[in-house]
């Protein structure tokens, strides 16, 4: 690896303290999967059927398959690939996106995004998805008082929190992969590869200039902080070069600075993140990287 840009944050929005409301209310794709109509049947037939999907027909519920069949109808995808991840609460699958794919990363400012660029379909099981452990994370974050104990009410929030948190960091002037949708427990979001295979991770990787990363994580962590988020699980696993970047994944944990437990997510962030570097030659601690992070960089 050469060097590490900075995305630039002139033009960004600054977030202030407000928060969005987050919305766990049934979903078209709900609608869909009870509705059962001809052309949603056979678009459930033949996702089925597809090598890359026939795994998980025993823990896709019929309106995920909804979800999918809303977000194609929507012009966010136009086929399905194979898949990126897999993991117990979600699987990451590669996809061509349609135009409203390809309009969302336009209007993002991505540079020379195709008129059908390579996207990320994330799918979250309900059935699955280890709901003590999200708990924890959206349990005090203002955007989701009230969820109750719904399971299914619970990753939708999760969706939408990862959503809004990737725009977030993305306004903030944090490379971040590009939100697209949302629906139901689908997240789509731009696809940070290439043709050979998903982005590296940090950790995958010879860091050949272990500073200028280290600089460009933590002032990613500083605008995360301003912008009043902390990551809440950052470390190397969570961190991908792609085209000379850095870029920041697995936000659906985020949390607000108000959360209850911000200060030890802060910190074991700053732990993970000081250890990785430090082995790597870099001078540094959690405390000093901490120090840096809350610090206002007005003065």
């Amino acid at each position: 690896m050469a060097e590490f840009g900075l995305v630039d944050t002139e033009g960004a929005d600054a977030p202030g303290d407000e928060w969005e409301e987050i919305d766990v209310s049934d979903t078209e794709a709900d609608r869909i999967a009870r509705k059962r109509d001809r052309k949603f049947a056979q678009f459930r037939e033949r996702i089925t059927d597809a090598d890359q999907f026939k795994l998980e027909e025993s823990v896709f519920d019929e309106a995920t398959y909804g979800a999918l069949y809303k977000l194609v109808q929507d012009g966010y995808v136009d086929a399905f690939g194979g898949p990126l991840s897999t993991g117990k609460e979600a699987n990451v699958y590669q996809a061509l996106g349609g135009d409203g794919a390809a309009t969302a990363l336009t209007e993002s400012g991505l540079d020379a995004a195709p008129d059908q660029p390579e996207v990320a379909v994330k799918v979250y099981r309900i059935n699955t998805s280890n709901f003590r452990d999200m708990r924890d994370y959206l349990e005090g974050d203002p955007r989701f008082e009230g969820i109750g104990s719904d399971k299914g009410a619970v990753v939708k929030a999760w969706v939408r929190k990862e959503y809004s948190n990737l725009g977030r960091a993305r306004d903030a002037g944090v490379r971040v992969p590009v939100p697209i949708a949302a629906e139901r427990n689908v997240l789509i979001m731009e696809y940070i590869g290439a043709e050979s295979g998903r982005a590296k991770r940090l950790t995958e990787v010879e860091v050949q200039n272990p500073e200028t990363a280290f600089e460009v994580v933590r002032e990613y962590m500083r605008r995360l902080y301003d912008a009043g988020l902390i990551h809440g699980d950052l470390s190397e696993f969570n961190l991908v070069v792609h085209e000379g970047e850095l870029v920041v994944i697995d936000l659906g944990q985020a949390v607000t600075v108000h959360h209850p437990n911000a200060e030890d997510f802060l910190q074991r962030d700053c732990e993970n993140v000081a250890s990785f570097f430090r082995r790597q030659g870099v001078e540094t601690s959690a405390d000093d990287l901490r120090a840096f992070v809350v610090d206002d960089p007005s003065e």
